[in-house]
């Protein structure tokens, strides 16, 4: 029961995410949504390895598997490059607009 409260709510939110992309093309959102298929991503994989499907036979820190580590923290790093993108970017006034 707990991994299927992991699947089924991830996979609406990668279903969503990519609705939204289509529909919005914004460098900030379309960091989000990597964001948000990069943790789907690593959910599948940690349920295939419980499962005991997958196997990993690449370097390990400790007894950690890397791709376990990588895919963690994958999610985290896509949305503070989105929140910074979105952050820094400039804001542009239209040039009809002017200052009271």
């Amino acid at each position: 029961m707990y991994m299927i409260s992991r699947l089924v709510p991830g996979a609406a939110a990668v279903f969503f995410a990519i609705v939204l992309r289509s529909k919005i093309r914004d460098t900030a959102w379309l960091l989000v949504v990597i964001g948000v298929i990069a943790g789907y991503t690593e959910t599948v994989y940690s349920v295939l390895r419980n499962f005991g499907i997958t196997g990993w036979l690449g370097p390990a820190i400790g007894s950690v598997p890397f791709l376990s580590i990588l895919l963690s923290g994958l999610p985290a790093v896509f949305f503070l490059a989105a929140f910074v993108t979105a952050v820094t970017r400039k804001s542009r006034k239209h040039p009809r607009q002017r200052e009271i």
